[in-house]
């Protein structure tokens, strides 16, 4: 059963909107901005053309809503929409934000809704993550696709050839995996991530090179299964891209996945926002 999405911060809210991804017209001034589970990213926008970037840890509010209230100033009309995973978190960046500039910031889930449609059986906890990642993808590919989000968690999510949302799996993320093992552990080290250097060859020469080989392979190994999975489920290969902080270090230059888009989400708003505006505007 085909549903429209309706959901909130991190899976629950208020209105959603129906229909494929996309539409509307014309330039639309946006800065979109996305809160995470680990970090701020932010982005402004003419229609959906990126003009300029950036990110901060979540930990840092305060230089977070100084670069966005500076990137605003660059971005003559535009509005603030944000998106969250973590509402405690988006809560007190709105207050800050909304004090800061005098202006309304609009909530994706609470004022602006989500141009896609849904198969799931419950979409309550569905993160906006997700969707947002769908729908940018979608734009993007015009056609069914497989939307891999290397982040804390790694999603690998479906959307069909007519932009329904089917569903996905979610896995550990390599630093999650990393972070496991030294937890679970009473002798694996704590490694920060980095490229294994090629040069040391396929086995693992120490602990931490085992570690971190293992945790890259696992994570490639759960992609590289999943995409086959759909694709026979779907009956056709879909387009396959990744987003998110680890994507370059997992996928660049992959034989499976066809693109790399680090601002995946951040398109995402900017889409939801355009069709928020032809919805509006009667389109």
């Amino acid at each position: 059963m085909v549903q429209s999405a309706q959901l909130g911060d991190g899976g629950t809210g208020d209105s959603g909107s129906g229909g494929r991804a996309g539409g509307g017209s014309g330039g639309v001034a946006i800065l979109a901005v996305s809160v995470g589970n680990s970090r701020i990213k932010f982005a402004s926008f003419n229609d959906l053309e990126m003009l300029d970037a950036g990110a901060v840890m979540n930990t840092e509010l305060d230089e977070a809503a100084g670069l966005i209230v500076g990137m605003l100033g660059r971005s003559a009309g535009a509005e603030i929409v944000m998106a969250s995973v973590n509402p405690a978190i988006a809560d007190k960046l709105e207050s800050m934000l909304t004090e800061r500039t005098g202006g309304s910031i609009y909530r994706l889930g609470r004022d602006l809704g989500f141009p896609i449609k849904h198969a799931l059986d419950d979409d309550s906890t569905l993160g906006q993550d997700r969707l947002l990642n769908a729908i940018a993808a979608f734009e993007m590919a015009r056609q069914a696709c497989i939307v891999i989000d290397c982040g804390t968690a790694m999603t690998i999510d479906f959307v069909d050839g007519e932009g329904t949302f089917q569903g996905g799996a979610i896995v550990p993320g390599v630093r999650m995996m990393l972070r496991a093992m030294h937890g679970q552990t009473a002798a694996l080290p704590m490694l920060e991530l980095k490229a294994p250097e090629a040069e040391r060859g396929a086995f693992g020469k120490d602990t931490a090179h085992a570690m971190t080989i293992g945790a890259i392979g696992a994570a490639r190994g759960a992609v590289y299964h999943l995409v086959n999975t759909y694709a026979e489920a779907y009956g056709g290969y879909p387009r396959v891209i990744a987003t998110g902080g680890d994507a370059r270090l997992l996928f660049e230059n992959d034989e499976i996945v066809e693109h790399v888009v680090p601002d995946l989400q951040l398109r995402g708003i900017a889409v939801c926002a355009r069709a928020a505006l032809a919805e509006d505007a009667g389109e």
